[in-house]
């Protein structure tokens, strides 16, 4: 391929290696890669490229990826998550002290109006949030619109005795990106003011395409 493809220009570079200290035979590397070889505003893409396929060198023994740096030219073509913890704050009014919040329990076996009236408790008991836990989707004992129904109801209830602003982190995840996005604009239709992914296992993609 030569010709094809210039090496000086897209190859990595290893600028510094340091001996771990109190260790035999260990190393830290470290790897500057140029840009051009990654996708704008793909996590995906730009795991594949750094962990991915170094990973699987068969002439590697022992590898663990330490750190990422990653240039705020870069950073700034990823789309989201839109809001950090400030906006969370100025969202249910809360300022000065620590958010207080639990994950429903149990969490498996109670049916939508059952988990509803312990988001309820917990919300109208003084907690800012409740969220699910990342176990709960849409198990055949309460299914998931049905669940954020109840929960919106619990949470509106609450705000209207306390006079606080409340939050409950629904959790959207699902079986495909389509159901995802099905049941966060349901969620969203309800007026409830947080959803949540469990990225680890739905994925990066599916989470940039949520934000």
């Amino acid at each position: 391929t030569d010709g094809l493809t210039s090496l000086d220009r897209y190859k990595g570079r290893c600028y510094r290696i340091e001996r771990v200290v109190g260790e035999k035979d260990q190393y830290i590397a470290y790897v500057a890669y140029p840009l051009d070889l990654f996708e704008e505003g793909s996590v995906t893409n730009m795991f594949t490229s750094i962990v991915g396929n170094v990973f699987g060198f068969k002439a590697l023994r022992a590898l663990r990826l330490e750190d990422l740096r990653i240039p705020p030219a870069y950073v700034k073509t990823f789309q989201g998550p839109p809001h950090g913890i400030q906006v969370e704050r100025d969202k249910l009014n809360k300022y000065g002290r620590p958010l207080l919040g639990c994950t429903i329990k149990p969490k498996l076996g109670l049916s939508a109006k059952n988990y509803g009236r312990a988001v309820y408790e917990c919300l109208r008991g003084g907690l800012d949030f409740t969220k699910d836990d990342e176990n709960v989707n849409s198990q055949p004992f309460m299914r998931w619109r049905d669940r954020f129904l109840f929960c919106a109801e619990a949470l509106y209830k609450a705000q209207a005795e306390t006079g606080e602003i409340k939050g409950h982190y629904l959790n959207a995840t699902a079986g495909t990106c389509e159901e995802m996005i099905k049941r966060a604009v349901f969620a969203r239709e309800l007026g409830v003011p947080i959803v949540m992914h469990d990225y680890l296992t739905g994925g990066f993609t599916a989470n940039t395409s949520l934000a």
